[in-house]
């Protein structure tokens, strides 16, 4: 596996994030997978990228060759989250995306589990997602990855709605862990 360190995004990786939003885009396109690919998917994207990266919320994941994935630790998005879930105790992934160079070096997950050791720092007990309700192959993927399904949510006007969560002590990959690395 190569050696990844997670940094915060700062706004010159924009065009990095886009790039891999753009060959994910083109990964699901490929997989018969419907999903951001509706007219101006990409401007509202790089708008809440740069809005997230102004709020330190963006992360990048790097190696010798470059960006290889990201993650956004958002808050709560209450289309979805109950006050009854308890939102102030979780971390929420947003917009995790792996390049496709990294497949099969299992680096989404190594990134779950940082989100989970950043719960714990934050003594929160969840580390909570949604994901496209159409998605089933990624909601898979994160039951896989230790999360339970919590329930699905569809207002009308959102496509996402999948929700699922695993404890923040949950640990899928300890024989990887990324290394985050402190920005100037």
């Amino acid at each position: 596996m190569s050696d990844y360190v997670i940094r915060r995004a700062t706004p010159a990786d924009g065009e990095a994030l886009m790039a891999l939003r753009v060959e994910a885009e083109g990964w699901l396109a490929a997989a018969g997978i419907d999903q951001w690919r509706s007219p101006g998917f990409r401007d509202r994207a790089l708008a809440k990228w740069q809005n997230d990266i102004a709020h330190d919320r963006t992360w990048v994941v790097e190696d010798g060759a470059g960006t290889a994935a990201t993650v956004t630790l958002a808050p709560p998005d209450m289309d979805f989250w109950r006050e009854g879930d308890d939102p102030d105790n979780a971390v929420y992934v947003a917009k995790l995306i792996t390049g496709r160079r990294a497949a099969g070096q299992q680096l989404g997950g190594r990134v779950l589990d940082w989100v989970g050791a950043v719960a714990r720092d934050r003594r929160r007990k969840w580390v909570r997602l949604d994901c496209w309700r159409a998605n089933t192959a990624l909601q898979n993927y994160y039951l896989r990855e230790g999360f339970a399904h919590v329930r699905t949510e569809a207002p009308a006007h959102r496509l996402s709605g999948w929700m699922a969560q695993r404890d923040a002590t949950v640990v899928m990959h300890p024989e990887a862990p990324l290394e985050a690395v402190a920005t100037g």
